[in-house]
């Protein structure tokens, strides 16, 4: 299964999987407008993969063959204070 993989020119580390190259007729209208101007970054084969970096496999294939797209967007940031909270509390 290839797809091509395309970074957020608007959006830093955000990254749209589609099915076949420059073709985004899956992706709704409104989301490639958030998205801004896809910016091709790499072909790749998911049959020949055992896992990506920042996404789950399994999940990307189900999700590009139920909606012809898969949005990889970045892990939340972490709260700092909140985990210093948290350690706080537990040490009392």
């Amino acid at each position: 299964m290839l797809c091509a993989v395309y970074k957020s020119l608007k959006k830093e580390q955000t990254y749209l999987y589609v099915e076949r190259r420059d073709d985004f007729s899956a992706v709704p209208e409104a989301l490639l407008n958030s998205f801004g101007p896809p910016q091709l970054v790499t072909i790749i084969n998911l049959a020949s993969r055992q896992h990506l970096a920042l996404a789950d496999l399994s999940k990307v294939k189900q999700q590009l063959q139920s909606q012809g797209f898969y949005l990889q967007i970045p892990p939340p940031v972490e709260s700092l204070l909140t985990k210093h909270k948290a350690q706080q509390l537990t040490k009392q």
